[in-house]
């Protein structure tokens, strides 16, 4: 796999200032990145235009574009698959502003989760709930030239699609052709799978990686858990991987306090399995 795949992101940056964030990422060698819009930087419910034009600006100023806008979708009150129908129409109301804000930033993919439904509620329900959200946020996004990213999340997270085949049949049950795989290294190790069985369902169209660490769970820096992650990073060199990889080191918040070491750790571990050559 090449270096430039690899893509910064500002996840563990939410107590920084964005200008500060964007600047250590570039002094980090990125010229692309995942942007979590989490406040202060970019979210969804203090969006104006003042905001994303300072955000464009920052961008501008450092070279950097945007690979994939994140809306923050986990913690937030935005739940696209939510049991009471007022929320799930917020949310997706909010995921169509996240498509345009996509599309000012000229990024290339929305990135979704499949939401949550009501634990006491059937399964189907929220599948049916998490399917038509989707779609209607996907279609609005293909308007803007805007494709979509999709993740499963882990069990505590989700009662939807929390492994690879839950994914596929959900992935199959949505409407269009634009819409690309998301493998998380944490997400998969909790639910079993491996990387060969994301490539067989799924194959070019895993377009992003989340290299991270665990035990499984945790998302932590690399190297402060217990995964195999020389082993998965090999095995996705040899499914020939073309896409972007990106950080997300969450761990229990202390990455926040200074998040720049923690990914530099990170990039030092990864590093033995990246080319800084345009050809191998």
């Amino acid at each position: 796999m090449k270096r430039k795949q690899l893509i910064g992101a500002n996840f563990s940056f939410q107590h920084h200032p964005f200008r500060w964030t964007v600047e250590r990422l570039r002094a980090m060698g990125f010229d692309r990145m995942e942007l979590w819009g989490i406040a202060p930087h970019l979210d969804l419910f203090h969006d104006n235009r003042a905001r994303l034009a300072e955000v464009k600006a920052v961008l501008d100023d450092n070279g950097l574009s945007v690979r994939c806008f994140t809306p923050e979708q986990v913690l937030y009150p935005i739940n696209i698959a939510s049991g009471d129908p007022a929320y799930r129409e917020a949310s997706v109301e909010r995921f169509m502003q996240a498509a345009e804000i996509c599309a000012e930033l000229g990024a290339k993919y929305l990135f979704l989760t499949p939401g949550r439904g009501f634990e006491c509620e059937s399964r189907e329900t929220a599948w049916r709930h998490s399917v038509d959200s989707i779609n209607r946020i996907a279609a609005h996004a293909r308007t803007l030239g805007v494709s979509c990213l999709l993740e499963p999340l882990q069990r505590l997270e989700s009662n939807i699609v929390t492994n690879a085949d839950e994914l596929h049949t959900f992935w199959r049950a949505i409407d269009g052709d634009d819409t690309d795989i998301v493998l998380d290294l944490v997400a998969m190790a909790t639910a079993g799978d491996s990387v060969g069985g994301y490539f067989e369902r799924f194959g070019k169209r895993v377009a992003h990686v989340h290299v991270v660490d665990g035990t499984p769970a945790g998302h932590l820096a690399l190297g402060d858990g217990t995964l195999p992650l020389d082993g998965y990073l090999a095995d996705l060199r040899a499914q020939g991987f073309a896409g972007t990889l990106t950080f997300e080191p969450f761990g229990n918040g202390s990455y926040a306090l200074d998040p720049v070491s923690a990914w530099r750790r990170c990039l030092d571990a990864a590093a033995p399995h990246f080319t800084q050559a345009d050809e191998e």
